[in-house]
């Protein structure tokens, strides 16, 4: 098992934290690392962290939390995706280094943090996240989320992995005979707004690529970005990662295969290897 794949494993949304405030050196460590990440868009995605205290922010469902960091970028053509790419590389790397975290899309005072972060008139902000040590135990705020979004589920493998086509299920013995299992894995265990899981991904295991769609549901899109195109953001990391961590070169493209797609469910990017 890679060390990435390790961590996509023991990941999960925190919503309790121990009330303590984070070290500096952490701070800075979080704000060096943010100010080089890149995406596959190469879209400038930039990164505010605030002292919760000092801006007097909250969610009515976190607990204990004295720190967020909020992502922003222009609108634009694949602004989500990028977006959720960036974002998800902050919080994966927050996540190893100990922190708890938790994509927060909804649940906040959205104009408190927009002012908070500095937003500009033709950025977005989609999400924010807490970021701070977890407590021991869970609170009862988050033990009613976790069960409301069925946090500690996820739709088989079968259903969100398929082989040349829609009409062919990718089995977990395909995939793990080709040695991309873990690389999938990841994405099925990766968070998404509510959990939908919008990313659907056909595999052509003899020429080595796999194309993302994503499965469209109703009303996770506002007038200026698609949450579940920053979950397929999410999704385009934890996979990129997963081969990079085993040595392997993925390669980022946009080139429709032409595959037919079942209702609600679009094109959206594919990574060669």
């Amino acid at each position: 098992m890679s060390k990435f794949f390790d961590l996509v494993k023991t990941r999960r949304s925190v919503r309790t934290f121990d009330d303590s405030k984070l070290d500096r050196v952490v701070i800075d460590e979080l704000k060096s690392f943010s100010e080089n990440i890149t995406n596959p868009y190469g879209i400038p995605v930039r990164f505010a962290f605030l002292d919760a205290e000092e801006f007097k922010l909250s969610s009515p469902v976190l607990a204990g939390e004295k720190l967020y960091v909020s992502a922003m970028t222009k609108r634009g053509e694949h602004a989500a995706e990028a977006y959720g790419y960036a974002f998800q590389a902050l919080l994966m790397h927050a996540h190893e280094m100990g922190l708890g975290t938790v994509w927060i899309g909804g649940t906040m005072p959205r104009e408190k943090f927009e002012k908070a972060s500095g937003l500009a008139a033709n950025e977005i902000m989609p999400c924010v996240s807490p970021l701070g040590k977890t407590a021991s135990k869970m609170g009862v705020k988050e033990t009613l989320m976790r069960k409301g979004v069925k946090a500690d589920t996820r739709l088989d493998f079968e259903t969100l992995f398929f082989a040349n086509d829609f009409k062919t299920p990718l089995t977990k013995g395909n995939a793990m005979e080709s040695g991309l299992f873990d690389a999938l894995e990841s994405i099925r265990l990766a968070p998404s707004a509510v959990n939908k899981q919008p990313w659907r991904v056909v595999v052509d295991l003899k020429n080595k690529t796999a194309h993302f769609y994503v499965k469209h549901d109703k009303g996770y899109i506002t007038p200026d970005y698609d949450l579940q195109l920053i979950d397929l953001g999410i999704a385009f990391y934890n996979f990129e990662q997963e081969l990079l961590s085993e040595g392997r070169k993925p390669e980022f493209e946009i080139s429709d295969p032409g595959i037919a797609t079942p209702d609600q469910t679009d094109y959206v990017a594919t990574y060669r290897w």
